[in-house]
């Protein structure tokens, strides 16, 4: 039996990174791991969507599409989203070229 690691899996089913598809399908996996970081931020402050909503002046709906990653996230959004939970600061890791400040 030959084991592939996940990059040689995705490259066999959804092709290599640049092509149409494993772009999407990219896309979508950042906006679920953003919205999980979201849903595991406003759960730990014992927050509803609809409180998160609130702070936020949105509905509930648009929380939940974030949370589950259902709708591209920009960062103004992201910013506003974790400010309203109060979480004070947030960087990205880009790998080998480090990690930037969101806010």
């Amino acid at each position: 039996m030959k084991f592939y690691t996940e990059e040689e899996a995705l490259d066999m089913t959804l092709g290599t990174k640049g092509t149409p598809v494993r772009d999407k399908y990219e896309e979508e996996m950042d906006n679920f791991r953003i919205g999980d970081a979201i849903r595991q931020t406003r759960t730990s402050k014992h927050m509803t969507q609809e409180q998160l909503g609130e702070l936020m002046g949105v509905k509930r709906a648009q929380i939940s599409k974030l949370e589950n990653g259902k709708s591209e996230i920009t960062l103004p959004t992201m910013r506003r989203v974790f400010k309203a939970l109060g979480v004070k600061s947030a960087s990205l890791d880009l790998g080998e070229a480090g990690r930037i400040a969101l806010w």
